[in-house]
């Protein structure tokens, strides 16, 4: 199949979404996308999606539906930008719209093309690692906080020309490009979601606020080791994160000196970022759940399978739990079990 002129659905019309379709309307390109609520997708046919920050300031108009329902044509390129729990319904609704020869592209965080394999078959699945930040001040209202790019590649097998391709109509939104090991860059987002996404949203506090703590860096570190230990057992090369961060030769040596320079990497990052404030902790803010499960979860699950002790990622994903239960509050006490000492 050739993806030469491709025809686009785009899943979930929240900023990562949102984003990349209103770039690629705005590039030409044959775009639809699926945005849940009504009043919102009438909003996004009628007046647009404004989008700010990195990407430029711009309105561009996108053909809308609230249902895959509505879609009466098949599909050369899925991209499925929803929430990592709601994948799977996401890829099933949608497989029917699938031409053949298309293919699904995953924008979750965490490791999502296991499941999406399952559903769509692996020589139609893409997995993706978005680089660039995104939020929605409200629906419609969109900014790239921070300038990334897309790292695409095949479930199970090398780049070829269709995969060329697809990056680049996604240089069209973000630099784009394919790579043969996706899943060892996968598993490098989800090892930095994990330190801190998760913890961030246990505790309430703003990263820098979180990694001016003593036990919470230790625990960064803990994360670490325990993820590293599943990837080896999954024989998953993890690849350096954002080019910078080898997760190998952080956790390699021992002793004072190695101990030190990793607290202090971890107060760089504390500082740089600042700022930042978990998105996990916002969707608990909001009443909704978290992606857990394919985070700190998915560790421990895999881990399990493996007979490998995680009881830092096993903790954390049960806290985060609790509180998505309503049966523990946000608060940094969360970390007062002697576990994490």
């Amino acid at each position: 199949m050739s993806i030469r002129d491709p025809s686009i659905l785009i899943v979930g019309a929240g900023a990562v979404g949102g984003i990349t379709a209103v770039l690629l309307k705005k590039n030409g390109y044959d775009v639809t996308i699926v945005a849940k609520h009504s009043r919102y997708a009438e909003k996004i046919i009628t007046e647009g999606i404004s989008v700010s920050g990195a990407a430029g300031t711009f309105t561009e108009v996108v053909p809308a539906v609230t249902s895959m329902a509505e879609v009466n044509e098949k599909k050369n390129i899925v991209f499925l930008a929803v929430k990592a729990n709601d994948l799977g319904n996401a890829a099933k609704e949608a497989l029917p719209l699938l031409a053949d020869g298309g293919y699904m592209v995953s924008m979750q965080n965490g490791i999502c093309e296991y499941e999406l394999a399952s559903i769509a078959g692996k020589e139609r699945t893409v997995g993706c690692v978005v680089g660039w930040g995104a939020t929605m001040s409200s629906p419609g209202i969109l900014e790239m906080t921070s300038k990334g790019d897309f790292l695409i590649g095949y479930f199970d097998r090398k780049p070829d020309e269709d995969l060329n391709r697809l990056a680049e109509i996604m240089g069209s939104v973000a630099p784009a490009r394919a790579t043969s090991n996706i899943v060892g860059h996968r598993y490098s987002k989800l090892i930095i979601n994990s330190c801190i996404t998760s913890p961030g949203a246990a505790c309430g506090l703003y990263l820098g606020q979180m990694l001016s703590i003593a036990r919470m860096r230790n625990i960064f570190i803990k994360i670490i080791r325990e993820a590293v230990a599943v990837a080896n057992a999954m024989n998953i090369t993890i690849e350096v994160f954002g080019g910078k961060l080898d997760f190998y030769k952080f956790i390699e040596k021992e002793g004072w000196l190695a101990d030190f320079k990793r607290d202090v990497m971890i107060r760089v990052i504390g500082f740089k970022y600042r700022r930042l404030k978990s998105s996990s902790l916002q969707s608990l803010e909001r009443g909704k759940q978290t992606e857990i499960s394919y985070l700190n979860g998915f560790i421990a699950d895999t881990a399990e399978k493996f007979n490998i002790p995680v009881p830092v990622n096993r903790k954390i994903t049960e806290i985060v739990k609790m509180i998505e239960q309503g049966h523990l509050s946000i608060g940094i006490d969360n970390f007062d079990d002697p576990l994490f000492d």
